[in-house]
């Protein structure tokens, strides 16, 4: 695809946005001259980024010249420089790609993961205490903070439902891929026959929503303490420290029972009910998206089956993109930009594509 167009309308705005910049008063609305701000730098590091993406690949000619040369000596240095300026130019593509979409604010958000064991018994609870692990080790990567916001741990070990924090840098951005029906096929330790069995557990990935996202009417609240169940201290059973609360309008209902102080549980599922409420927003929102970005991103992840994982074959497949790593092992050990990166793909050149087409 060619972006020429594309960054010409881009570059002209950087003296548009420098002039808006210079005028008097400018600070004066904070939130303006934030965005704008924002908006300028955003515009220039694509701009930086497409120059020297150009400037790459015309070094790369050269070198594909040289290293077919006579000259043996030179000729083999140049030939050594071609795969980096090949994995350079793999990267600033993509950088150019991200930049040039319309901004959404959504992806420089924290994020809010539910995970709940589905159908397959002891087994999908074992399966979502996997992923659990898989998302902690994948944010131990990226320098994400977890911060546990409520766990039903089952009888069995693992859990049949568990709802997490991540704070970092663009969390939202990466991990809103993982919402939808994953899938294991395996076989479970209490087989005795060597039988494969499916199972499945599902992920809800939420932005996190501040106060000023979503106003929550005292009206529209219905707020009750209940006791705590399933595995735990002996504290779970013996005082009513779970907060479960209602939202009238939507029905939506959250319960957190994982702290033992009233307030500290309804803070959280507060929390838990604006994140909920935003992603119910985003998703009327995402009704305008074409065919191929819903099915990439989901509608909040609670009935489609995005990824299967096999172990016998220590294959994992994504059916969004249909894309198959032999590398399970190293999957559930948290190594999931592969996957990412292919789906973050697949959605830019939609979303350019339709940019493109608008143009």
């Amino acid at each position: 695809m060619d972006y020429a167009s594309l960054i010409e309308k881009k570059r002209l705005r950087i003296p548009e946005l420098e002039e808006l910049m210079a005028t008097d008063g400018f600070f004066n609305d904070q939130d303006l001259a934030a965005e704008t701000n924002k908006e300028y730098n955003r515009t220039k590091n694509l701009i930086d980024d497409w120059d020297l993406l150009e400037k790459t690949r015309v070094d790369l000619v050269d070198n594909q010249e040289i290293a077919r040369s006579d000259d043996k000596e030179m000729a083999e240095m140049a030939a050594d420089e071609i795969p980096q300026l090949e994995n350079r130019i793999a990267r600033l593509e993509l950088a150019v790609q991200y930049s040039l979409l319309p901004h959404d604010p959504n992806e420089d958000r924290d994020a809010m993961v539910e995970i709940r064991a589905g159908t397959g018994g002891d087994e999908a609870a074992l399966f979502a205490g996997e992923l659990l692990r898989m998302y902690q080790r994948h944010a131990e990567e990226k320098g994400w903070k977890i911060e546990n916001i409520d766990f039903n741990a089952s009888e069995i070990g693992g859990f049949s439902k568990a709802i997490f924090k991540v704070s970092g840098d663009e969390v939202f951005r990466y991990l809103k891929y993982e919402s939808g029906v994953h899938r294991v096929q395996r076989v479970p330790q209490t087989e005795t026959q060597g039988r494969i069995h499916t199972s499945a557990a599902t992920v809800a990935v939420m932005p996190e929503a501040d106060e000023v996202d979503v106003v929550l009417r005292p009206d529209d609240l219905h707020i009750q303490f209940t006791r705590s169940g399933g595995p735990g201290g002996q504290h779970v059973n013996t005082t009513d420290s779970a907060a479960q609360i209602t939202h009238l309008p939507t029905g939506i209902m959250v319960k957190c029972q994982d702290g033992r102080s009233q307030t500290k549980n309804k803070e959280k599922a507060l929390q838990i009910l604006r994140a909920k409420l935003l992603e119910a927003k985003i998703q009327k929102e995402a009704e305008q998206y074409s065919t191929q970005r819903k099915l990439l991103i989901g509608s909040g992840g609670r009935e489609e089956k995005i990824r299967t994982y096999n172990f016998p074959q220590n294959r994992v497949t994504d059916h969004r993109v249909n894309l198959t790593l032999h590398n399970l092992d190293q999957v559930m050990d948290g190594k999931i930009n592969e996957l990412t990166e292919h789906l973050q793909t697949a959605e830019m050149e939609d979303r350019l594509s339709e940019l493109e087409s608008d143009a």
